[in-house]
């Protein structure tokens, strides 16, 4: 029940990398407008500044809902492997029963 469950775990583990890259890459776009425009004003910068923010915002966001996805489906996988121990334990009782008669 759990077999394709480690793909959620591997886009957990990678949206806020995805969103350091996207921070990464802001960064680099906000250096090369000071470096154009030769001036460190805050408009030069706001740009890249802008696509550092919205990214690591999405990775984290996108992590935290796959997370909370993961843990959802888990409990629910463990609640069913409970329910089938239980039902099996008793069909077991109920034969032991049966073949003394």
């Amino acid at each position: 029940m759990e077999q394709n469950l480690s793909w959620i775990s591997l886009f957990i583990a990678i949206a806020p990398s995805l969103g350091f890259l996207g921070t990464v890459i802001g960064m680099i776009q906000a250096f090369d407008a000071i470096m154009v425009a030769g001036d460190m004003s805050p408009a030069v910068v706001a740009g890249g500044m802008k696509v550092a923010l919205i990214t690591t915002v999405g990775g984290l966001i996108v992590a935290v809902i796959l997370q909370i996805f993961f843990n959802y489906i888990l409990s629910q996988v463990e609640s069913l492997t409970i329910d089938m121990e239980d039902a099996s334990i008793s069909l077991m009782d109920i034969l032991v029963k049966n073949q003394g008669k």
